[in-house]
């Protein structure tokens, strides 16, 4: 019987999503927009985010995960049914198997939301798989041999360290900061330095055009836009690139850690294989320039930057599904 397979990763500021045959075929914002007098949703994806602090009270622009869970279930579910049905069409005679990425360590009540959600939204089958498990199937690691393999998973919302081996998770560590913290330390440091209001989308065009985890021997600038908080009019200043690297040094240092926390964790003889092989970095976060080299620097353990950073959980979560005789053993059960 032919059966759609589809791979979820299931992000709090992405959703993508991989078909079997056909790779990653859908990579939207997860955001949602609602119509603040009859609870109506009015835009999903690409168009919710466009709206974002650019609408009236009547229209509530929000994001439904939180920290990589469901903040918000009638939401996530509609959210998940229209990129679900934009994937496979409304009219389809076999509904999909999905696999769905959550973080590792979510309580049984925080996976059974995912899981119903999924099928609420069309899944016939629904299985989840954790995170740092998917990227690192996903980024190319030998993940079902009995050597160590060490992933960090740099997502919207959280990072995932995690060492694997023979398809499952031996030490793994997470913190609740990702690509989110690190915009909101950026905000941060525009209003107390230069007393500028300064957006979300403005923070992370700041962190992708110019940002760095390390100082950069050649350093950009940006003009950036705000509202001065005296004057209360627009003002634009300048902010360069090591400025940035100053603004994010915080929310890096729990990144950094959240990988120490895992190799202090991880057997010696997996350990030896890491200092061999080196560390995997997947997720969004992972494209920050010269993240690798602080961890390498940190560690003491090679690092390296994913071919696709961002799509690994998404293709990892396909791959999991097409192996699902191996891989059962291994995912949680809800």
């Amino acid at each position: 019987m032919f059966e759609k397979l589809i791979g979820i990763d299931l992000g709090t500021v992405h959703v993508r999503v991989y078909v079997k045959g056909r790779g990653v075929v859908l990579s939207e914002p997860s955001v949602v927009a609602i119509s603040a007098n009859d609870n109506r949703i009015v835009a999903i994806g690409e168009e919710a985010r466009d709206m974002l602090g650019r609408t009236a009270e009547s229209i509530e622009v929000a994001r439904p995960l939180r920290d990589g869970v469901i903040a918000d279930y009638v939401v996530t579910e509609a959210m998940l049914r229209y990129f679900i049905q934009k994937v496979i069409g409304s009219r389809t005679l076999f509904k999909p198997l999905v696999m769905i990425s959550v973080p590792v360590g979510v309580t049984s009540v925080e996976s059974r939301a995912v899981h119903d959600a999924a099928v609420q939204a069309g899944g016939k089958e629904a299985y989840l798989i954790p995170e740092p498990l998917a990227a690192a199937y996903g980024a190319g690691l030998p993940i079902g041999t009995p050597t160590g393999n060490m992933v960090v998973d740099i997502g919207g919302g959280t990072t995932e360290a995690a060492v694997i081996s023979m398809y499952d998770i031996v030490a793994f560590s997470s913190v609740r900061v990702g690509g989110n913290r690190t915009d909101e330390a950026i905000i941060n440091y525009i209003r107390r330095k230069y007393n500028l209001l300064v957006g979300e989308p403005t923070a992370e065009q700041m962190k992708i055009e110019i940002g760095s985890a390390l100082p950069m021997e050649n350093e950009a600038a940006l003009e950036v836009r705000g509202r001065d908080q005296v004057s209360g009019l627009p003002k634009t200043i300048e902010i360069t690139s090591n400025e940035v690297t100053e603004a994010i040094a915080e929310p890096l240092a729990a990144i950094v850690g959240t990988a120490k926390g895992v190799l202090e964790k991880t057997p010696p003889e997996l350990a030896a294989d890491i200092i061999d092989r080196g560390m995997m970095l997947t997720g969004g976060g992972g494209l920050l320039r010269n993240l690798d080299r602080l961890l390498t620097q940190e560690t003491g353990v090679p690092c390296y930057v994913a071919e696709d950073p961002m799509s690994c959980v998404a293709i990892g979560a396909g791959k999991a599904l097409e192996n699902l005789r191996v891989m059962k053993r291994v995912l949680p059960t809800v």
